[in-house]
């Protein structure tokens, strides 16, 4: 089920199929706060199959079937298996009355549950149509879990969806469009409005692929968030003036003592350690911080250092070597919002072999 905005419960009138009531077949109340929006548009349905490629062997994971209009023709494809997470005990009842006797129910498994809480099953695709609150951490749990899947094929809020997909220069491009980015590709695949839904949430929706990276990217991710944070703190000004605040310069300055003391010289193997699953787990907790601002984050009470606060403490000899390396691959100037995948891979390793992490 997809859903809009959070909001209050309120019990609508029942509706027919193709009306715009708030209410089941069983006359059970949809609940907005839940993200409760059923896909009514049957065509819309098969395309959304028909895009996600499924092979007979496969396993595929539902997450917030609803009533149960996706689960059928996921079924009807001819796929091994469909395992439904469902939070919603009406909703599982309601399911497991609709597919008591049908001639494919031995192959649907359903889960009562909160999927960001509960152990994802194997599974080798996603098909899902989400509560779009919970977009960002089901995006991270999904990019962490375990054996990786073939792809994803997920109904979003249509700016989340644009975020997920937004390049170098785009206005929507920002921390949530590089992390999801080095963990997967991802494209977007139909525009679907808002009258598509019982009851039609207040945004328009997109469905989107994601297909996650097989090797993960030889990056620590602690590593690489950190540094990307720093990058988007202000997304359209240089890394030349972020890399001056001084917040910025003390907490690389006691990560790079703190390495000196480990004896992890510029030697070491930090910026060359895998990324794991368990890295890539951490996202899932920093989605607070992926927010929907387009533009730069509230200012706040930073100040660059000048080389006059700095006299006499050895700071400014750190900070002579911050700049000395973003002067060395010519990203003194760059903003955040226009650096590549690339970029970002080649900065981090120039700070690394420096003996500058970010972790």
């Amino acid at each position: 089920m997809a859903g809009g905005k959070i909001q209050k419960k309120r019990h609508g009138a029942a509706g027919g199929a193709g009306g715009g009531g708030a209410r089941l077949q069983g006359g059970i109340p949809f609940e907005k706060s839940k993200g409760q929006h059923i896909l009514k548009n049957p065509a819309l349905v098969d395309s959304i199959v028909a895009k996600a490629g499924l092979k007979p062997t496969d396993t595929v994971l539902e997450i917030g079937p609803g009533t149960g209009n996706l689960t059928k023709r996921l079924l009807e494809a001819g796929v091994k298996a469909v395992v439904a997470v469902e939070l919603d005990p009406r909703m599982v009842l309601e399911l497991n009355r609709r597919f008591q006797g049908h001639p494919l129910s031995s192959r649907l498994k359903v889960i009562q549950g909160d999927v960001l809480k509960c152990d994802l099953p194997y599974f080798d695709i996603c098909v899902a149509n989400i509560p779009y609150q919970i977009s960002s951490p089901l995006t991270f749990k999904l990019l962490s879990h375990r054996p990786i899947f073939r792809c994803a094929v997920i109904m979003f809020q249509r700016e989340f969806a644009m975020r997920l997909v937004a390049q170098p220069g785009d206005t929507l491009y920002c921390r949530l469009s590089v992390n999801v980015q080095l963990l997967s590709r991802v494209s977007h695949l139909l525009k679907v409005g808002r009258n598509n839904f019982r009851p039609p949430p207040k945004v328009d929706s997109s469905v989107v692929r994601i297909e996650p990276r097989k090797p993960l990217p030889p990056v620590s991710f602690k590593e690489w968030d950190g540094l990307v944070r720093i990058c988007f703190n202000r997304k359209n000004k240089t890394l030349g003036s972020l890399f001056k605040q001084k917040r910025v310069l003390e907490l690389l300055e006691k990560n790079y003592k703190t390495m000196q003391s480990l004896q992890l010289t510029q030697d070491a193997d930090m910026g060359e350690e895998k990324m794991s699953a368990d890295d890539v787990a951490l996202l899932a907790n920093m989605v607070e911080d992926l927010n929907m601002e387009t533009g730069d984050e509230k200012e706040d009470d930073e100040m660059e250092m000048d080389d006059g606060d700095m006299a006499g403490d050895g700071a400014g000899s750190f900070k002579e070597k911050i700049m000395g390396i973003l002067q060395q691959g010519d990203f003194a100037e760059k903003r955040g919002s226009k650096l590549s995948q690339v970029d970002f891979l080649y900065l981090l390793s120039l700070f690394n072999k420096a003996g500058i992490h970010f972790s």
